[in-house]
């Protein structure tokens, strides 16, 4: 079965499980493999709580025998699950002639996503990334959500090893795009920092084949909206010779969006102004200074898609964070500025020195290892010690193993529970606590105690 025949099989049951323990009536199964489940061993039991067919592995073929007849009928073999999974939410995407935003980045790729669909969501029904579905399972799921009623769609894409991003924009087939920036993260898997950019510039590499197609009077195709700020995006658009940039920043000339940090204790204030208009003034619930890069974006963004400067305004100055990502937490005992769903060299260096230039007190930081760094993981550990002891905060907790031969005068602990235990103990009082590590360290547990 070819993937446009399995296209119309799923158009007749538009509902597709990897859940085995999921099944509606008349939904396809499609059995995914991990290291550490095989969804195979579960199609059977799919089939028999009510899913009408069942995608598996080839593999599954001799094993089938030992069904019944009615159950072998049901079963669609393909040599890979996950690719026909991606193919199939290519060919649905397909079916839809709408601007799609493709969206990566080493940080803030999620909260410019969920600013860009608030700024958009004011004019169109927008069809975007739910959570952190950005990977090669959740990007299919997103696509596939697509409705004739959604007029755009923002789809954010993730990425650990060489080669991701390319895999995704061929699922996404996005008309345009902005990459957030580019750092020091998950050097584990791409190997070095120049690993990195070849990777998030994946985005780049398909949008520039995307140029000579006309996509909307809003931009050409293959537009790439860039922080001309940033050296490093500026220069990965250069070696491509992208011709559809639309800039936005800080300090840079010759952009389209430029903003300034007014205030920063601790929500951001901030102005901005498009060339050749009046200045707006926003106060958002986004804890940072570093997050004005991520509100030019979607303003930048907006603007191409003719929302109304009034409308932009309402919908940045209505943007509650949700999502354990720059968000203030104020509890019984003390203000807890929590960051703590993912942690790199790039936004923990970020978050410190917004910490830092915060004019509150007392702070405290209770900061997490930082995953996937490889060799460079004790480098990059080392350079956050060193960070703290020049930032006097009243206490410092550090938390994960990666920090356990450094030298330093800071409490340490070596997991979670070790820091639960001593919160029972003694629990900071009146304190604003910087809450900030690798999601594997469970730094999120910690607001509810403190």
């Amino acid at each position: 079965m070819d993937i446009k025949e399995l296209y119309k099989l799923y158009q007749q049951h538009p509902v597709i499980t990897t859940d085995s323990r999921d099944c509606p009536a008349g939904s396809i199964f499609l059995a995914l493999k991990g290291e550490a489940f095989d969804g195979n061993n579960f199609a059977r039991s799919a089939l028999e709580k009510g899913c009408s067919y069942a995608i598996v592995s080839e593999e599954l073929r001799a094993k089938s025998e030992e069904f019944t007849s009615d159950i072998r009928s049901r079963l669609i073999f393909v040599d890979d699950t996950l690719q026909t999974f991606k193919d199939l939410a290519r060919e649905h995407r397909r079916q839809f002639d709408i601007p799609v935003i493709g969206i990566t980045g080493t940080n803030g790729k999620t909260t410019t996503k969920e600013l860009i669909s608030a700024v958009l969501s004011e004019k169109y029904n927008v069809l975007y990334t739910q959570g952190n579905f950005n990977n090669d399972v959740g990007v299919p799921k997103t696509l596939l959500r697509l409705k004739p009623e959604h007029e755009i769609a923002v789809i954010e894409m993730g990425a650990s090893h060489p080669g991701d991003i390319k895999t995704l924009v061929e699922t996404v087939e996005p008309t345009c795009g902005l990459i957030t920036n580019v750092g020091r993260a998950h050097l584990q898997g791409f190997g070095s920092f120049e690993g990195v950019k070849k990777t998030k510039g994946e985005l780049y590499d398909y949008l520039k084949s995307e140029e000579s197609s006309v996509k909307s009077e809003a931009y050409p195709g293959g537009t790439v909206f860039i922080n001309a700020d940033n050296e490093h995006l500026m220069e990965m658009a250069r070696e491509r010779g992208l011709k559809h940039l639309v800039k936005y920043g800080q300090k840079a000339e010759d952009v389209a969006v430029r903003g300034r940090v007014t205030k920063c204790d601790p929500f951001l204030n901030f102005e901005w102004k498009k060339e050749n208009s009046s200045l707006f003034t926003i106060h958002s619930s986004l804890i940072g200074s570093y997050n004005l890069d991520n509100m030019l974006a979607a303003i930048t963004v907006g603007l191409q898609f003719k929302v109304s400067e009034q409308a932009i305004c309402h919908a940045l100055e209505n943007y509650i964070p949700s999502n354990n990502r720059s968000q203030l937490t104020i509890t019984e005992h003390n203000r807890l500025i929590v960051d703590a769903y993912n942690a790199n060299p790039t936004s923990m260096a970020a978050a410190l020195d917004n910490f830092e230039r915060m004019e509150v007190s007392p702070k405290m930081a209770i900061l997490g290892m930082m995953g996937e760094l490889g060799d460079v993981s004790r480098e990059e550990h080392e350079k956050v010690v060193e960070h703290l002891k020049n930032a006097h905060f009243i206490d410092v907790w550090l938390v994960g193993k990666a920090f356990a031969d450094i030298p330093c005068d800071f409490r340490k602990f070596n997991d979670i529970e070790e820091v639960k235990n001593a919160l029972k103990e003694k629990r900071p009082d009146n304190f604003y606590i910087l809450i900030k590590g690798s999601n594997s360290t469970k730094l999120f547990q910690l607001p509810e105690l403190l």
